[in-house]
């Protein structure tokens, strides 16, 4: 048997008029199926709805003193928190121009006065079921954007970490490049920053690009983890058959990043980024460069930027080959290849960056660089 605790609540009316006869006649139609609340002006009508909670349907008189029908719709109507309160209105005037002003404002129906009951209580009705429709079908939205949401934020989490997990492989393959990484990656966000206002750059560099080459940054050197630790971690110079050894690493990354594209059956957007950086970024300007051999635009701008952040950071870092370079001679070093090297108006934006890009470099100082 239900019992009272566990039967579903009454739908609340809220009734609107002047005349307390037609408030008594509506609350005697009504008050065997519905909870009933009852305003005598415009101004306590908007009160009890603002003391909450909200009703489900208002039967409002049209033509009171002081604050209106149409007033009380109009005010409703603009509110995010009720507008979706259906309104009835009750009116004495029945010209088509009055109807068409209220369904304007957003009044869902008319019931003209004298009431006929049975009217009353059929349209009543009718408003209450199509509420609930209305609602059920809002409820649903609002749960479907939120799962949607959640569902971007676990794609993008999960792209978080795969691009994370596939940097950490070529880190641990240099561990005396340590932080290399990082700084290089926010070097490239810096970069991108600046080069948005750049006439050239614009309409390459909107917000969502820039997130993805930060993102994408710490593949630049993946293709590490094919050269062989004979050659990576040697402390002289290479001989010239393995320094071409070495250069495959461009190669090895975008095919590497390719492979996991792959292994899913459809291209991935966010990849699109990494594999440009792998393979781009020791290009030069001037063509001197590889694996291709590109100049000028011809190299990806994302492979532009990266060159930047990538050369300046191994200037400054130790290596096994190599001490670090002092952050003045590296900077003389960088504007020497201003124009062969370098994209000239990228270089330029770090030139001007050279604070910032000394506060990355000191927030991602390498450790064992201190000892």
């Amino acid at each position: 048997m239900q019992t009272s605790m566990d039967a579903p609540a009454r739908p609340t009316i809220l009734a609107v008029d002047d005349s307390p006869e037609n408030l008594w006649l509506i609350s005697g139609l009504l008050k065997s199926k519905y909870r009933i609340k009852m305003a005598s002006s415009g101004e306590a009508a908007l009160e009890t709805i603002r003391s909450g909670p909200l009703p489900d349907l208002i039967l409002l008189d049209v033509m009171m003193p002081g604050l209106s029908g149409h007033d009380v719709c109009r005010a409703l109507k603009a509110s995010p928190g009720t507008r979706h309160i259906p309104i009835i209105f009750l009116t004495a005037m029945a010209g088509t121009e009055d109807e068409r002003k209220g369904l304007e404002l957003g009044a869902a129906d008319f019931i003209t006065k004298p009431i006929n009951p049975p009217l009353l209580v059929a349209r009543v009705a009718t408003q209450l079921q199509a509420k609930a429709g209305a609602d059920f079908l809002r409820d649903q939205n609002q749960f479907l954007e939120a799962e949607v949401q959640r569902r971007t934020r676990e794609i993008t989490a999960i792209q978080d970490v795969t691009i994370h997990a596939m940097a950490s492989l070529a880190e641990t393959r240099d561990n005396e490049t340590g932080n290399h990484i990082r700084r290089t990656q926010h070097y490239v966000r810096a970069l991108a920053i600046a080069l948005r206002e750049h006439p050239r750059f614009r309409a390459q560099l909107d917000d969502a690009t820039i997130d993805i080459l930060f993102k994408s940054a710490p593949l630049h050197d993946i293709g590490k983890v094919g050269i062989p630790d004979s050659i990576l971690l040697k402390p002289g110079r290479f001989e010239p058959h393995e320094f071409e050894i070495m250069k495959t690493h461009t190669t090895l990354g975008r095919d590497t990043i390719q492979h996991a594209e792959d292994a899913l059956g459809m291209p991935v957007p966010f990849l699109a980024y990494a594999k440009e950086i792998a393979y781009g970024h020791q290009e030069k300007w001037d063509g001197s460069g590889y694996p291709q051999g590109l100049a000028g635009e011809a190299i990806p701008l994302s492979a532009r930027i990266m060159a930047v952040a990538d050369v300046y950071d191994a200037l400054l870092s130790r290596r096994v080959y190599k001490t670090a370079m002092p952050h003045d001679e590296a900077v003389a070093l960088m504007r020497e290849g201003r124009g062969t090297h370098f994209d000239p108006d990228i270089l330029d934006a770090f030139l001007q960056l050279l604070p910032e890009f000394q506060r990355i470099s000191a927030q991602f100082e390498d450790k064992a660089a201190e000892a």
